[in-house]
């Protein structure tokens, strides 16, 4: 067998709804030369049962159970003891196309890239999609790779839907504790790239779940968000001070998104200075970002609206949740 192979990480977490879908999707790649390390971090459910059937069935698979220590850890915990000159992240509740690997893989040898990017479908409980793929495709260094993930061009801060080359994994972890630990931990390791390749086709399906804790209401942990994206740009426009616009748009955009799981739930008591933190922001900050011609233009309504008052924020902002949802 070829020893250059890749090492594909699941986090694997109560998700037995799900886990037949993620490892079937895996084990029947067209890219056969694979790693698959399942990691059961403490399941309550069959998860855990399940995985030991995979790795009974497919040689290639690696069961690691450990005591529950949240999706950070266990990622930090596959990537350890990973062997693949590639790694891969897929996420439990998710599932690739049969070609995953392999287009990932192509791309990233042709290219000499150090990290290969896909786009990814969005899947509703309903089994409806959206296609997040265009008809681009390039090679960035990593500057302009900060310039498109800062403006939501193409590029987003998520582990998955990626495969980077082991090297520049060393001495990268996950923040442990932390939601929205992919805006903690992207930028590193673009940060340590000489080129990063892009093809839009999409090759990852993302499932939204209705009660999935990135997308229920809010709780102060949902703050994590604002505070790994201002650490993300705290970095970059030391190295980057030409990009200091775009992290403006950036953080602007943690704050309206983290704003917006106020608008589908009451706002408790405890939660209220975080609200009031959150709003003051956005009043103080939004005119100078609206001069920004590159922003998104979601950014740019969101931002418009806020002038009406958070009242009317919080209404466009459900309406434009069941839009997205295909529920209007």
């Amino acid at each position: 067998m070829n020893d250059i192979y890749l090492s594909i990480i699941v986090p694997v977490y109560n998700t037995e709804k799900y886990l037949n879908r993620c490892v079937d999707s895996i084990v029947n790649q067209t890219y056969k030369n694979l790693e698959i390390i399942l990691v059961d971090d403490g399941s309550l459910d069959n998860c855990g049962k399940m995985c030991d059937e995979y790795a009974e069935k497919d040689s290639r698979i690696k069961v690691i159970h450990k005591q529950n220590g949240g999706l950070s850890d266990a990622r930090n915990v596959g990537t350890s003891v990973a062997k693949g000159k590639y790694l891969t992240y897929i996420d439990s509740d998710d599932f690739v196309t049969k070609d995953y690997c392999e287009f990932l893989y192509n791309n990233i040898k042709k290219s000499e890239a150090d990290i290969s990017i896909c786009k990814h479908y969005i899947m509703f409980e309903d089994g409806s999609k959206i296609n997040t793929g265009t008809s681009k495709k390039y090679l960035m260094n990593k500057e302009e790779a900060f310039m498109k993930l800062l403006y939501s061009d193409d590029l987003d801060v998520s582990a998955w839907a990626k495969l980077y080359k082991r090297d520049i994994m060393e001495n990268i972890f996950f923040p442990k504790d932390r939601l929205y630990e992919d805006s903690a931990t992207t930028y590193k390791l673009i940060d340590k790239c000489k080129r990063i390749v892009f093809e839009s086709e999409p090759k990852y399906i993302y499932a939204v779940r209705k009660n999935s804790i990135t997308t229920n209401c809010f709780n102060k942990k949902k703050m994590d968000l604002i505070l790994s994206t201002n650490e993300m740009c705290d970095y970059i426009e030391k190295e980057f001070p030409k990009l200091n616009e775009a992290c403006a748009r950036r953080k602007m955009y943690a704050y309206l998104s983290t704003l917006g799981q106020f608008a589908t739930c009451e706002t408790k008591e405890e939660d209220q200075k975080y609200l009031k933190i959150m709003w003051d922001y956005v009043q103080e900050n939004r005119r100078d970002v609206l001069k920004d011609k590159k922003i998104p233009r979601r950014d740019k309504y969101a931002l418009y609206i806020s002038f009406m008052g958070f009242e009317f924020f919080k209404l466009s902002w459900r309406i434009l949740k069941k839009i997205r949802n295909g529920k209007i």
